[in-house]
């Protein structure tokens, strides 16, 4: 399907209440959507099936088919399965919210709601449909054009997934800095491995080309965590953990889709084993697996490290930045619980070039 992102997006809502069908209909239609109201899901169904939307609105409490299972319905229908559907319940248990995700929600909204907030949610969810949508329709062009065009279109589609990226990331790092400085840790690192006679046979110059621009989208699946806990200034409660949590199966989940389409792809391959375990730990003590040692993907050990580092060094509301000798000294007591110990000596020996790059990039002189 062919998206122009200037252009305001075809939206159905699917609530058994006209009354809030109403209020969505007439704010949404106000900012130029075009809007789909319906109060049961098996006439949606089967209006998706004959225009499908760009993105869908649905309730949960609703008689007959709740909303669970009606997006179990989308998901199994090849056609609407990628459409991006946000509930939006009075349900505020975060067990709700996490069912919500796990069944292939992109997003939740809590009722009642602020309409600046849902148009806002709607805005970020059409960007990354549609620009998932200009992904694929890349990769189908990739296969079909001459030798000497495919390079022009790769750099086209790395684009697009690098802007992907900073969609997710601009939530809560507006500069974009975050990004830049992961793409280059990791590009330092990666290579410094690739010398190494322990993972060499591992890391081929196509592989040390990729995983730089993979580990960008580490964090892709943050786009589906609501801003009251992504951005929570204070301490997260162990339920506001948990959903926090999902963003690693989410986005791994998300990249999957695309890889299932394009299996050739080894960027995409790369990048859903950093989002999904750049959170696991050595001693296995990590999520959402719980795998240890060997059994995490290299990639995402290596991301694991950047991570920390960058966490550490940077400023954030809930903390202040630490210098790189106290940073250093973290990540040396993290050996071997936390960080693979071969991945911390890789560091170790091009910390110097960490320092710099972290100053070079939006950090400040120790």
């Amino acid at each position: 399907m062919q998206h122009n992102m200037d252009k305001p997006g075809n939206i159905m809502i699917i609530d058994d209440t006209p009354a809030n069908l109403r209020l969505l209909d007439t704010m949404l239609s106000n900012e130029g959507y075009h809007i789909y109201a319906f109060t049961m899901v098996d006439m949606a169904y089967t209006a998706a099936w004959k225009n499908p939307p760009d993105l869908i609105l649905m309730d949960i409490n609703m008689p007959e088919i709740n909303g669970y299972q009606a997006c179990h319905i989308f998901k199994n229908n090849p056609q609407l399965k990628d459409i991006p559907i946000i509930f939006i319940s009075a349900l505020n248990d975060p067990v709700n919210k996490v069912r919500a995700f796990r069944m292939g929600g992109v997003d939740y909204i809590n009722k009642p709601f602020q309409f600046e907030e849902v148009l806002a949610r709607i805005q970020t969810h059409l960007k990354i449909y549609q620009m998932q949508s200009q992904l694929s329709e890349a990769n189908h062009r990739l296969e079909e054009l001459v030798s000497e065009q495919v390079r022009e279109i790769a750099d086209s589609q790395m684009a697009t997934i690098m802007a992907l990226a900073r969609l997710a990331q601009s939530r809560d790092d507006n500069t974009g800095r975050h990004l830049e400085r992961v793409y280059s840790f990791s590009r330092v690192l990666t290579q410094r491995l690739q010398a190494t006679d322990l993972y060499a046979d591992r890391l081929n110059d196509s592989t040390v080309e990729c995983i730089p621009y993979a580990c960008f989208l580490h964090d892709i699946g943050k786009v589906a965590i609501p801003d009251s806990i992504l951005l929570k200034p204070g301490k997260l409660t162990p339920q506001e953990f948990a959903i926090m949590k999902t963003h690693a199966q989410i986005g791994a989940e998300t990249l999957q889709t695309v890889f299932n389409r394009y299996p050739g792809n080894k960027l995409i391959q790369i990048g859903i084993a950093v989002a999904r375990w750049h959170h696991e730990r050595w001693d296995g003590s990590g999520y959402p697996d719980g795998l240890a040692g060997d059994e995490i993907p290299l990639e995402a050990r290596l991301m694991s490290l950047v991570d920390v580092y960058d966490a550490l060094r940077s400023e954030r509301p809930y903390k202040g930045s630490i210098s790189h000798e106290e940073t250093r000294a973290i990540i040396l007591a993290c050996s071997g619980s936390q960080l693979d110990p071969a991945v911390v000596q890789a560091f170790l020996d091009v910390e110097a070039e960490f320092a710099r790059i972290f100053t070079c990039l939006g950090g400040e002189a120790d």
